[in-house]
């Protein structure tokens, strides 16, 4: 079991920043080298419910529920000439904060929550989208490297207003 301690967080915290960056830069192929192979990165829908109601969220239907292969995929048509959702290319900027680290399930593992700012604009246009988000991360220790293993991203909203969801959160 992973002690969580102060060089712990700082590690982990130092990997979602380096991540974030990627992300930002259109670094994709180099992002894809700090997942592990059984990553499962998920978007699950949310929607409005009364009071009481267990989850918000709709557990059959995402935005994005990405194995490695469909990630590598996606990648791989970003650095064609048929991305048009990304023609022009997204800027973005992943603003990561709130990080909690705690124990994981297995012995190589932590859980980590973050928040997530992500603005997102696109070519001249002067609007620009806000996605806000917690995500629920695990990140496995292998060869003494942090990998994402697991990514639940939980958006604040219902509806979203951007035209397509083909960033990374």
């Amino acid at each position: 079991m992973i002690e969580v301690n102060e060089q712990v967080y700082r590690e982990v915290r130092d990997f979602l920043l380096r991540e974030a960056e990627l992300l930002d830069n259109g670094a994709y192929r180099d992002w894809l080298g700090c997942l592990t192979e059984d990553i499962r990165y998920q978007v699950p829908v949310r929607v409005t419910r009364d009071r009481g109601v267990e989850s918000e969220f709709v557990s059959e239907m995402g935005h994005l529920d990405e194995d490695h292969v469909s990630l590598e995929m996606r990648i791989m048509r970003l650095e064609t000439e048929y991305a048009w959702a990304e023609d022009p290319p997204s800027r973005t900027r992943h603003f990561v904060s709130n990080i909690r680290v705690e124990p994981g399930d297995r012995d190589d593992e932590v859980k980590v929550k973050s928040n997530l700012l992500l603005y997102r604009t696109r070519g001249d246009d002067p609007h620009y989208d806000l996605l806000s988000a917690e995500r629920h991360d695990v990140l496995r220790r292998i060869n003494s490297q942090w990998k994402l293993a697991r990514r639940l991203v939980l958006l604040d909203q219902t509806t979203i207003g951007t035209h397509n969801l083909s960033i990374l959160f």
